[in-house]
């Protein structure tokens, strides 16, 4: 599978940073933090293209994947005027994903990403490939070791700077992203035969990244839900 990708290198003090970004912005692609869990919503464009992405951030080690997801219009059900009032709980955030052997800190991102947003930043244009059998089929997949005490292999979660950062494991990357493309291959189906409603049961077409994916003992769960596209 292929991704176009725009590859920004940011230097501070003595450390240079690798950010991967979509060449073209997200359009049906949302993440919100309600307070008790985090919701992605997706179209079946969108939902491949972040499947990929997730894939590409399991091989990409010494880079940081960023989503900028708060710049997509809101998806269908959420309050756009979220910030105006006091109680409305769906946040939009942007989302990094940062392989643990980085070691990037969380507060260093604002200042790198005010070097990639400003302005005309230079920047190169690229096509990705991921293979195919990077994205694991379920039967791949151990569940009883993902419930080991030892096992390192987790989405280790931090909300800072208006930004969802999950850090781990190429496995667990890997393990969530094949959730993308299940939405995305599913929700069109339903769509065009049933009603939409976001949230109801007319037709939900979800997955749920849950504990052991995620950091024991903390973070919440994240719910992707596919949409039908909601801008052009």
């Amino acid at each position: 599978m292929q991704v176009k990708i725009a590859i920004h290198r940011v230097r501070m003090g003595g450390s240079e940073f690798r950010v991967i970004r979509p060449a073209k912005p997200l359009a049906n692609g949302a993440l919100y933090d309600t307070g008790s869990q985090f919701h992605m919503y997706v179209d079946r464009t969108d939902g491949r293209r972040i499947g990929a992405l997730w894939l590409l951030a399991a091989r990409s080690t010494r880079s940081l994947v960023y989503l900028p997801m708060r710049a997509t219009p809101a998806a269908p059900g959420i309050n756009p005027d979220w910030d105006k009032e006091e109680r409305c709980p769906d946040r939009p955030l942007d989302l990094v994903l940062v392989h643990h052997s980085l070691q990037f800190p969380p507060s260093r991102w604002k200042q790198v990403r005010k070097r990639i947003t400003a302005g005309s930043p230079p920047c190169e244009i690229r096509t990705a490939s991921v293979p195919d059998s990077d994205l694991p089929a379920d039967e791949e997949i151990d569940y009883r070791a993902l419930n080991y005490q030892e096992n390192k292999d987790t989405l280790h979660q931090r909300v800072y700077a208006e930004t969802l950062f999950l850090t781990g494991s190429t496995a667990a990357f890997r393990q969530p992203a094949r959730h993308f493309f299940a939405v995305a291959k599913e929700g069109p189906p339903a769509a065009a035969t049933s009603l939409y409603i976001s949230g109801a049961c007319n037709y939900h077409i979800c997955r749920l990244f849950y504990w052991p994916n995620l950091n024991p003992g903390g973070g919440q769960d994240i719910h992707l839900e596919y949409a039908p596209r909601w801008t052009v």
